[in-house]
């Protein structure tokens, strides 16, 4: 059995980095409001037990390496709630994250029969993976991340591969695939929205 990892990181990834075609990418920022909190750390998984946590260097964001995932139109960017995630990046990083892919629009489209669908009760249900939310509301962007806080980093990443071949194979039973893919390629455009001023608009709405 592979030996789980989590590999720190400042400032950006290492030169020569290959995490494959499929890249499950979270965040963690000093709060949800965009404008207001930045982002602090990103950290990625190709999916083989291994994390790769990014302490950023603000305010500056020089990453590069990072950049070079996120837009790479062959690497596909996993998340879970990405709207979130592609918005910050798009604001701090000052790139349009593509193609991705969200397993929280695809829990919302394939598991119709709850309204709960955050990662710890997906992942509790179809993967039977405990992720405890102890160091979810901590400090990062502390000068020196804790153990404690770069493990529940690597732990919001280390399972979204499983967890998206999972809600696929749900999406096809139910025929809604289709439907998932045209949300992940509008997903990007919808964290524009967000940054140029919709955050709280339904542009698709009556009023």
């Amino acid at each position: 059995m592979h030996p789980v990892t989590n590999f720190l990181h400042v400032g950006d990834l290492p030169d020569g980095l290959d995490l494959g075609s499929s890249v499950a990418i979270d965040s963690e920022t000093m709060g949800l409001r965009l404008g207001r909190d930045p982002l602090c750390v990103v950290q990625l998984s190709s999916g083989n037990g291994d994390a790769h946590v990014v302490q950023m260097s603000r305010p500056g964001y020089d990453a590069p390496n990072l950049k070079r995932i996120l837009t790479d139109p062959n690497v596909v960017k996993i998340f879970h709630f990405g709207r979130f995630d592609i918005a910050m990046f798009l604001l701090h990083l000052g790139v349009l994250t593509a193609p991705v892919y969200c397993t929280k629009i695809a829990s919302k489209l394939a598991r119709t029969y709850t309204d709960r669908h955050g990662l710890k009760d997906v992942s509790r249900e179809l993967l039977t993976i405990e992720l405890s939310k102890a160091q979810q509301s901590s400090d990062w962007g502390a000068a020196t991340l804790s153990p404690e806080q770069i493990a529940y980093a690597a732990s919001d990443v280390l399972n979204l591969h499983a967890l998206r071949n999972r809600l696929d194979a749900m999406l096809v039973r139910e025929g809604r695939d289709g439907l998932a893919k045209a949300c992940f390629e509008f997903l990007p455009h919808r964290a524009a929205l967000d940054l140029a001023g919709w955050e709280d608009n339904d542009i698709f709405a009556h009023t």
